[in-house]
């Protein structure tokens, strides 16, 4: 069984609820999904009181930063006005703060925070766009980079709100497999930046861009025949491509192989059946593409470390989905 990971979000005044959103989202919504409580939060201020957003709505925390336990992923999660809060007090804490933790996230202003603080020298780093060029001329001996999120061993930034939910998604992709962020990003009806119109919703690889409409083209394909799959040669004829240089779109466009995306959706299928229908696991076998309940069942426990009836029996003993976030 997954255990439980914890993350401190240091959120300071002056944020904005989608900025939050962005983190806590994707981890309840990976929780909710899988059935266990593979991540929990604890919400933290400077001082301990509740958090004035810049819409008015005050956002209650768990206590001051730091906890008293500090070997937590950390998030510094800030927006405007960030030089009002870059207190000596709240540096010296990132500073100390750092030197337990398996890794630290800015979030938007928090990577100015975690510069102020010195934890970013001599690593890569992004910013807000808007900011760049001031973050750049500021901080030299970071190495300031024009991208979404940058994930630099213990240092991790992302730009903005929706830059940060595509952070996330490969974070859960990296501690919990590409089917579960895939299941993330879809059940979010998410479209990652910079993807052609109307394209499947898919987890980010790092730098991952969907711009390829034949690879759009072959993720349509394969969520249209779930219940009979097409070999992948097949579909790389139809979108006018070899089968090898398909593999090489997938692999260069959303990080995984197009068996891999393909067994993912009919998995991710076949779980959400076992789940919110009495379907026998024959017909669920069938539905998703599999010659034979046995076929199916030890794919099943291979990728998602039970057996479909033991998902479907937790589950539905699971006390309430609120107790999953």
């Amino acid at each position: 069984m997954a255990e439980t990971t914890t993350v401190d979000l240091l959120v300071l005044p002056d944020i904005n609820l989608i900025l939050l959103a962005s983190v806590i989202e994707p981890m309840r919504g990976a929780n909710r999904i899988s059935g266990r409580q593979l991540y929990r939060w604890r919400i933290l201020s400077p001082d301990g009181k509740p958090v004035v957003t810049t819409s008015g709505i005050p956002v209650p925390v768990d206590g001051a930063f730091p906890p008293s336990e500090e070997t937590a992923p950390l998030f510094v999660l800030s927006a405007y006005y960030w030089q009002r809060h870059a207190t000596a007090q709240v540096k010296m804490m990132l500073s100390r703060s750092a030197r337990a933790r398996p890794y630290i996230a800015g979030i938007e202003s928090g990577t100015w925070l975690m510069a102020e603080a010195s934890l970013l020298d001599g690593y890569s780093a992004t910013v807000h766009w808007e900011d760049f060029d001031d973050f750049a001329s500021a901080y030299p001996q970071i190495s300031a980079v024009r991208g979404r999120y940058v994930v630099d061993g213990k240092r991790v930034t992302a730009g903005g709100a929706l830059p940060t939910l595509d952070l996330m998604l490969e974070l859960i992709r990296r501690r919990h497999g590409y089917s579960l962020a895939l299941e993330v990003s879809r059940l979010f009806i998410y479209e990652p930046g910079g993807t052609v119109a109307a394209a499947p919703s898919l987890p980010l690889a790092p730098s991952q861009q969907i711009t390829d409409e034949r690879v759009v083209a072959a993720i349509r394909m394969m969520e249209k025949h779930i219940e009979q799959p097409l070999a992948v040669s097949r579909i790389a004829r139809r979108v006018g491509v070899s089968a090898r240089h398909l593999q090489s779109l997938f692999k260069e466009q959303i990080g995984v192989l197009p068996h891999v995306h393909y067994l993912a959706l009919r998995l991710n299928a076949a779980r959400r059946k076992a789940v919110e229908t009495r379907q026998a696991f024959t017909e669920i076998a069938v539905a998703c593409g599999f010659n034979s309940v046995s076929a199916f069942s030890r794919s099943y426990r291979a990728h998602f470390g039970e057996s479909p009836s033991g998902t479907r029996k937790r589950l539905r003993q699971a006390r309430s989905p609120a107790d999953l976030g």
